[in-house]
């Protein structure tokens, strides 16, 4: 009898016995963006119960340090022309702190508001706020789209491309256990890396394989089951296992689609994060200039 051991995206034969353990990575975007949404709920919930005081106290406090997290954000675009800053910190860390920065800064200015509005050049300054923070979240979407990782560098077609093939050729054992759904995965493969598509993708081309890559991962996700159903017949190991192998074999499906997508789409998401930044900075300016004449009103009058 043979032993089937894997690690999340392949398939290797060994002889003995089958185990399998389905292994992956922590979402750490997931787990922060979990964290704020129950933290944005919580402080909404309690909104009218008037726990701070924003002009005394932990009140006043939660906007002094909101407000100087915000401004700490430019450390970031700074550090990539300074370099006194690189040498304190890598650019990538540098991110890091302004994607935290860029969320924490804006919770605990709404909690220092009470989730209200209240004179004018303050409302100015929070709707700034809100407007800079999502635009941030869709500029996060945009970037990982384009890098390898949130801190990897940036991606270009080319390797994207190669990477691709390498990944199909080397399936590691999915090939001999499942051969069809193999050369189908190797089909689609082909249909993207050959002369069909050029380097650089039109738009239309890429808002398809938006919507093509559920199906096609859904098709072959149908065709893993079936195949391994037929496999099972013949085989009392893959029969007792077959589960565990449609796990394995549906994770591999799912990365090697989702880096199809990634080729496809990297011309388009290169060109939406340019306009991205058209609007984020102007309104990022937009947001120091107003939280500034916020704080001096609050302290003149």
């Amino acid at each position: 009898m043979n032993e089937i051991a894997q690690n999340p995206y392949e398939i290797t034969i060994i002889p003995g016995r089958f185990r399998l353990k389905l292994l992956g990575p922590v979402n750490w975007s997931f787990v922060g963006y979990g964290t704020l949404a129950i933290a944005l709920g919580i402080g909404w919930l309690v909104r009218d119960k008037n726990i701070v005081d924003p002009n005394n106290g932990i009140g006043y406090w939660l906007g002094i340090v909101g407000g100087t997290l915000m401004l700490l954000l430019l450390f970031y675009p700074a550090s990539k022309r300074s370099a006194l800053l690189r040498r304190l910190g890598l650019v990538k860390h540098w991110f890091r702190i302004h994607m935290i920065f860029g969320l924490v800064g804006p919770l605990l200015v709404l909690y220092h508001c009470n989730f209200s509005v209240a004179a004018i050049n303050s409302n100015v300054a929070l709707y700034s706020m809100l407007a800079v923070a999502g635009s941030g979240i869709i500029g996060h979407y945009f970037y990982a789209r384009i890098h390898r990782g949130l801190y990897g560098k940036r991606a270009n077609i080319e390797d994207l491309r190669t990477e691709l093939a390498a990944a199909i050729d080397g399936n590691n054992g999915v090939a001999v256990i499942l051969p069809k759904f193999a050369a189908e995965l190797h089909d689609i493969s082909e249909e993207l890396l050959g002369a069909k598509y050029t380097k650089k993708m039109n738009i239309s081309t890429s808002l398809i394989w938006t919507f093509k890559h559920y199906y096609i991962r859904a098709r072959l996700f149908f065709n893993i089951r079936r195949e391994l159903q037929v496999k099972g017949m013949l085989s009392n190991s893959i029969a007792a296992n077959r589960n565990d192998l449609s796990r394995v074999a549906n994770q591999y499906a799912k990365t090697q689609v989702n880096l199809m997508r990634r080729v496809a789409q990297l011309s388009f998401y290169e060109r939406l994060f340019s306009l991205w930044h058209v609007f984020h900075m102007p309104m990022f300016i937009l947001l120091i200039v107003s939280a500034l004449v916020h704080v001096l009103a609050v302290h003149m009058y």
